[in-house]
């Protein structure tokens, strides 16, 4: 990602002020989900990415690198998982324990794409494109729209819906810079957010924690969401 650009030129279709997040007053209330207007400039941006991720999907490299990821690993046999809930419904049990998973798994990629920033980070050059999963893989990283992908990518594979975990553009007023992060949707309110290069947060906040940053922009492979301030409602 190029320096920080003026919040001017984040306006425009082909100069959005884009930057990965250099080395937080109550939280405001958003809606995630809102329809973009037909003149916002990151849905032009997102549309092309969409497109060309589609067709890396297609494109004859796409199986060589998926079966390199689909090799054998050696898994560690699972630890001890505490008290065995005696007494509680097993409905209960398995509610907790899965939600104890998922997020321990998801706390497990945010750590592990955050360690691995430091060595795979590939500032753009003059013209930021962003990259496809393949591209990020096969010129052995990115910067931070490309490893985001990881995050994202890895999710999904690992059983996360797509209706719950999404790519993010998030802004930071203060210096009108911009982010890639991904977002997992627990919460549809307040989503826990993983930056793949931990320049905005480390481990998994969530969204509401991070008062420095707003949220612009929600998307996936198909779909493309503006994110709108609501009026502001008092936390229950």
């Amino acid at each position: 990602m190029k320096a920080v650009w003026s919040l001017a030129a984040s306006l425009l279709v082909f100069g959005l002020g884009w930057g990965c997040a250099s080395v937080r007053t109550p939280s405001d209330v958003y809606d995630y989900f809102a329809q973009p207007a037909p003149d916002d400039p990151w849905s032009h941006k997102i549309a092309r990415w969409q497109d060309r991720e589609r067709y890396d999907r297609l494109d004859s490299r796409r199986p060589v690198v998926e079966e390199k990821l689909r090799a054998p690993a050696a898994v560690a046999e699972p630890g001890e998982t505490g008290t065995d809930g005696a007494g509680e419904e097993l409905q209960d049990k398995y509610a907790a324990f899965r939600v104890e998973q998922r997020r321990t798994l998801a706390l497990e990629t945010a750590t592990w794409i955050q360690s691995q920033a430091r060595q795979h980070y590939l500032p753009d050059g003059p013209i930021d494109r962003w990259a496809t999963l393949a591209e990020t893989l096969e010129q052995n990283g990115d910067d931070c729209d490309g490893l985001e992908l990881l995050t994202y990518n890895l999710l999904r594979d690992l059983g996360f819906d797509a209706d719950e975990v999404f790519r993010a553009i998030v802004y930071r007023p203060s210096d009108g810079q911009h982010h890639m992060v991904t977002f997992w949707f627990e919460n549809r309110d307040d989503p826990w957010v993983i930056d793949p290069t931990g320049a905005m947060s480390r481990g998994m906040p969530r969204m509401s924690e991070l008062h420095e940053w707003r949220p612009l922009k929600v998307f996936g492979l198909d779909r493309d969401f503006t994110v709108e301030r609501r009026a502001f409602a008092a936390h229950r």
